[in-house]
């Protein structure tokens, strides 16, 4: 609009020229000049005018330039920035692709391989099955030739043997017999069980926690004392038994919950006290010998045990384990005693059952070692049942009698017919009355578990419970415990024992520690 008008304005200076002239042709000169002036000075505002507006547009053309091209150059930018990502992104995928078909050839390559091993390996197995079939036919060619019968003939007459024998059974079956045997089975296994308990005798032995020794006179308490009752110390080290002198005449009582450690303890005091030198080497020599000695008694027992029950090829070591039935008791009842019992009461109860010969030769065997896991020469977290059948597996006795002995107390699944009757015998055997003390088992776990407690810490070489279990004796190795350390292990043997165990009274824990320097001269 002011474009228009500055057009205006200076078209219309000609304009009014020429009209001031027609109009003030009549006017004055003076009149003239200042419409001269007046034209001069309207022109002059109208050319100002002209470039002010002229240059204003100007500018705003400028800005309104700048401002577009501004904007153009942002949304440029903001083109490449994304020309630039999708390039990235893109390049992004290029490789993932490149790395997803590299991997998936290199599985592809893999995948072959594996394929190639595993064709060599069917071959293979191809190759040992054709191998495997044909010693199969050359395995059952020589059978049929010693046989003298084919493979389908011998089939056949098994079948015909089978069927036969199925057969007789039954039509043994078919009448009423299964109904008289179900109204008549609580009767006859009852006859059983009293025809079984009356035809076995056995004599019951009451093993007690102490055993006397007599002496021809009192006289010989002294000797067996020693200096300063170095004696006493020296045998109570060496078998774990503690000797109790006091004033009852012509005795020394041997107090101990293993009845094996008593009976050392005795003949070593009667060797002693025959020889009448006692003194602490001596002593050692004693106990040494006499635990051989021992050792071949157990054996006379065990063997002597095994051709009194008839049960014959026993390994030797299943043989000794019977000898130390000898020396262990199970709930106060000896455990040689009711092994015995129990394998007479399992071969007359298989007899009574009619289940043949071979079955009472395994049911007795069974009965005699259903309890070897108590007198295990190393300790074990498996019970008696579990590890007695451990024992007579490695021994190579037969799977039936190793069942028997793992599932007499239900720890194992029964799998054969003497399992049960040598469960039934064991409890017939222990229920007796008069046959058990429940109190003495329980006894002698205790004292058991408060020796084990001992022998855990390191560097204890012997741990013996004496005084009926009010006192623990420790003997350590000098070599590897000093006397500071013995203070610290009574206290925490004591210690131990209050948190752990429950027992009445009192226990005494007495460490020992003897440090011995021996040299021979030549």
């Amino acid at each position: 609009m002011e474009i228009i008008l500055a057009i205006i304005a200076i078209a219309g200076v000609p304009i009014g020229i020429f009209l001031g002239k027609l109009i003030f042709a009549k006017n004055t000169k003076k009149e003239i000049e200042d419409a001269d002036a007046l034209a001069k000075k309207t022109i002059e505002d109208a050319t100002i005018m002209a470039e002010t507006l002229k240059e204003k547009k100007i500018l705003e053309a400028k800005e309104q330039f700048l401002q577009l091209k501004s904007t153009h150059d942002k949304e440029v930018t903001v083109r490449n920035q994304k020309l630039a990502e999708a390039e990235n992104k893109i390049k992004q995928q290029q490789q993932s692709i490149s790395d997803k078909t590299a991997a998936l050839q290199k599985q592809i390559q893999e995948n072959e391989t594996l394929k190639e091993n595993l064709e060599r390996q069917t071959e293979s197995f191809n190759i040992k099955k054709i191998e495997l079939e044909r010693h199969h036919e050359e395995h059952v060619k020589r059978l049929e030739k010693v046989a003298g019968l084919s493979a389908e003939q011998a089939k056949l007459e098994l079948m015909e043997l089978v069927k036969e024998e199925a057969r007789t059974r039954a039509m043994a079956y078919v009448k009423d017999i299964m109904e008289e045997a179900k109204v008549n089975a609580n009767k006859e296994a009852k006859k059983i069980i009293i025809q079984s308990i009356q035809r076995v005798a056995a004599e019951q032995t009451i093993e007690n926690a102490i055993t006397v020794f007599n002496l021809e006179s009192d006289e010989i308490k002294g000797q067996i004392i020693g200096r300063e009752g170095r004696n006493i110390r020296a045998i109570e080290a060496a078998t774990g038994v503690d000797l109790i002198i006091d004033d009852t005449p012509e005795a020394i009582v041997l107090s101990c919950f293993d009845p094996l450690r008593r009976e050392i303890a005795r003949l070593s005091l009667q060797r002693l006290v025959q020889d009448g030198r006692i003194h602490p080497a001596r002593i050692e020599e004693v106990v040494e010998k006499t635990k051989k000695q021992l050792e071949e008694q157990i054996m006379e027992i065990g063997e002597r045990t095994i051709i009194e029950l008839g049960v014959h090829g026993l390994h030797k070591d299943l043989v000794r384990l019977v000898g130390k039935m000898r020396f262990r008791s199970s709930y106060g009842q000896n455990l040689l005693m009711h092994s015995k019992e129990t394998a007479n009461l399992c071969g007359i109860m298989a007899a009574e059952l009619g289940l043949g010969q071979k079955v009472v030769k395994l049911a007795k065997r069974a009965g005699l070692l259903h309890d070897i896991g108590k007198v295990p020469d190393e300790e074990t977290e498996l019970s008696h049942a579990l590890l007695g059948a451990k024992i007579a597996e490695r021994c190579g006795e037969h799977p039936s009698i190793v069942n028997a002995i793992g599932a007499h107390h239900d720890e194992m699944e029964m799998l054969y017919i003497i399992s049960p009757i040598v469960q039934a015998c064991d409890a017939i055997s222990g229920a007796r009355p008069g046959a058990r003390r429940e109190m003495m088992q329980s006894y002698l776990q205790r004292i058991k578990d408060l020796e084990n407690l001992a022998l855990a810490y390191t560097g204890v070489e012997k741990a013996y419970a004496i005084q009926a279990g009010r006192e623990l004796r420790v003997i350590v190795e000098a070599e590897k415990i000093t006397d500071a350390d013995s203070q610290r292990l009574s206290f925490e043997i004591a210690d131990k024992i209050q948190k752990e165990m429950q027992y009445p009274g009192q226990i005494k824990i007495t460490v020992i520690r003897e440090l011995r320097a021996v040299s021979i001269a030549r």
